[in-house]
């Protein structure tokens, strides 16, 4: 294969006990969603969403990443061909859309008329917005240029649109926006991925905004980086770490939220903790928790009396250096002894929903994410030509049909080559349909940003690119 896609998002696997060990007396709950067992629900009273995928996860013993990857050390991944089977039956743009798995808190901060107190969960909402990437060891389908994913979900009471805007450099923009007019989210999102011998890290690119259009507000942040280790032997494991700022555009409020790596013994390894501060500087509340697990927020003046009293002097294994590229010994992954310690009078903000038990055999996918390529029959008439679900590489994968699913995704990547070559012969420009560059109001940094139209479903000018 001569595709020309990155190597997105291969994400991991920690094995770590889901619960959080709370103290409910002493926590204010903000995270009123009632934790589920994976159960579908109902939509219209009608169809009941899917609990599991048509076939189990393709087996990728007998492949080898390393004959692939060998030659890219230091280097971007912007130009890798991939064997399918190290996918998961997902476009990158259908995970663009689990950011969306936890809008329950987007209604939560809508309601709350302090401003700190919706700082705080908007706080948790960007924290679980990379918590799906948990334990997923297969990377998604490389969306093709003009390529979009819609998702309605009328019990969130919001809708979702996403466009492939740019192939070189790749570029996925996003937009929701609530059915009641309470909020809008959107960005665009942009990786830059190296690989460094053992692992791959990914620099976030892209900007997230979201606007609570009842407190006329708008906040923006950036995700933290991520490193995916053991990529050539031994267990797949991640840590995502960086500071992610929350600016509140509006009041001058911000959050600063410090993903920390797992260091050298592996004590920090899921841990973020971070501060509220108002716009006189003052800080207001503390921030803590994991991104696997839960996220609390407390006085600082009780954080801090909390820290000088406690503590723990248990030493975990040590980690090797996870950018070095010498050696074929794997980097030990850190123990996961400790659940989050839960400080008195602490708020609970967000809690990680619990994955199906047969998730391991479904790519690691959440609830959410195992209804995301569903695709009902009275749907298929109302979707564009170009949404992910019709795509015939992901479809007969999620079917189990690894050889088909190779030879579809070689053809629409040489129709992609070949359009692209049209156009240069043509001097044509691409020309994307939902979204264009302009200028964030926020930010006043170039952002790709929905014009809107799609939802009207005329879809007479979109291109055939299946």
């Amino acid at each position: 294969m001569n595709s020309e896609e990155e190597f997105y998002d291969a994400e991991t696997g920690l094995e770590s006990d889901d619960s959080c060990e709370v103290s409910f007396k002493d926590a204010l709950v903000f995270d009123s969603k009632p934790v589920t067992d994976g159960s579908a629900t109902q939509e219209n009273g009608v169809w009941e969403r899917r609990k599991i995928l048509p076939a189990e996860m393709i087996s990728r013993n007998n492949f080898s990443v390393w004959s692939i990857l060998k030659k890219c050390i230091g280097m971007e991944l912007s130009k890798i061909a991939m064997p399918v089977v190290f996918n998961e039956p997902l476009s990158f743009l259908q995970r663009i859309s689990e950011y969306m798995e936890h809008t329950h808190l987007i209604h939560k901060a809508c309601s709350l008329s302090d401003s700190i107190e919706r700082m705080q969960v908007v706080a948790a909402f960007a924290v679980s917005a990379v918590a799906s990437q948990w334990e997923r060891t297969g990377k998604p389908f490389n969306p093709l240029l003009g390529e979009t994913y819609e998702l309605v979900r009328e019990d969130e009471c919001y809708r979702l649109i996403s466009e492939q805007v740019s192939h070189h450099p790749p570029v996925s923009a996003f937009h929701a926006e609530s059915l009641k007019k309470e909020f809008k989210f959107h960005g665009s999102i942009y990786p830059k991925l190296k690989f460094w011998g053992k692992s791959v890290e990914a620099e976030p690119k892209g900007t997230m905004t979201l606007e609570l259009l009842k407190h006329k507000e708008a906040y923006t942040w950036t995700n933290p980086m991520c490193c995916v280790h053991n990529i050539i032997l031994g267990k797949l494991w991640i840590e995502q770490y960086g500071t992610v700022e929350i600016v509140n555009h509006s009041t001058g409020d911000k959050c600063v939220l410090n993903f920390k790596p797992c260091g050298m013994f592996g004590k920090e390894l899921h841990k973020v903790e971070g501060y509220i501060q108002d716009k006189s500087k003052k800080k207001r509340l503390v921030i803590y928790g994991k991104w696997t697990e839960c996220m609390y927020s407390v006085d600082p003046k009780v954080y801090d009396a909390s820290k000088k009293t406690g503590g723990d002097s248990k030493k975990l294994k040590q980690v090797k250096d996870e950018h070095s590229c010498e050696g074929e010994e794997a980097d030990e992954m850190p123990e996961v002894q400790e659940t989050v310690t839960v400080i008195p009078g602490s708020a609970l903000l967000w809690r990680i929903t619990p994955r199906p038990a047969h998730s391991a055999q479904m790519y690691n996918f959440t609830s959410f994410a195992m209804t995301l390529n569903e695709l009902e029959p009275s749907m298929e008439r109302l979707l564009a030509p170009t949404d992910c679900r019709l795509r015939p590489d992901i479809r007969a994968m999620e079917n189990g049909d690894i050889d088909t699913a190779s030879t579809e995704k070689e053809r629409l990547e040489e129709k992609q080559r070949a359009a692209r070559r049209e156009r240069s012969q043509d001097k044509e420009e691409w020309s994307t349909r939902w979204f264009q560059l302009r200028t964030n109001p926020y930010t006043g940094a170039e952002d790709w940003l929905y014009t809107g139209g799609y939802f009207d479903r005329n879809y007479s000018d979109c291109p055939n690119i299946y």
